[in-house]
């Protein structure tokens, strides 16, 4: 969901996703809830985070990673939001997750355009 919103809002940037555990589709709830506002999740298919990615990164986002061997990012700056995993939930919870992380990705985008606590790699792609 944080991929998905962080591609619509910076379009200019770019944003990595990956998880520790992945499902090995997009739960259906989570598909369902962002395409009532407008996003299709549905031919996405979820990632492990892999070291190479974490090489890239001048940010890290954490969803509330509680392993420390995917966790730590020596050299990284990590911001861990501590937001629920909506897989398993009812559409009910889904959607207050997703405006959890849309209010989340919003104020990254809004302190990215300030160059409030941008980080380097919060240049554009290209």
């Amino acid at each position: 969901m944080a991929h998905a919103f962080f591609e619509r809002l910076a379009p200019n940037h770019v944003a990595i996703s990956g998880g520790s555990e992945p499902a090995a589709s997009v739960h259906p709830a989570v598909v369902s809830a962002m395409r009532e506002v407008g996003i299709d999740l549905s031919s996405r298919t979820p990632r492990r985070v892999e070291q190479a990615m974490l090489q890239r990164a001048d940010l890290v986002i954490s969803m509330g990673c509680d392993n420390p061997a995917v966790c730590e990012y020596p050299g990284r700056k990590v911001e861990d939001w501590s937001i629920e995993d909506p897989s398993s939930k009812p559409i009910e919870d889904v959607r207050r997750i997703r405006e959890q992380v849309r209010a989340r990705v919003e104020a990254l985008v809004a302190r990215l355009g300030a160059g409030e606590g941008a980080p380097p790699a919060a240049r554009p792609a290209g």
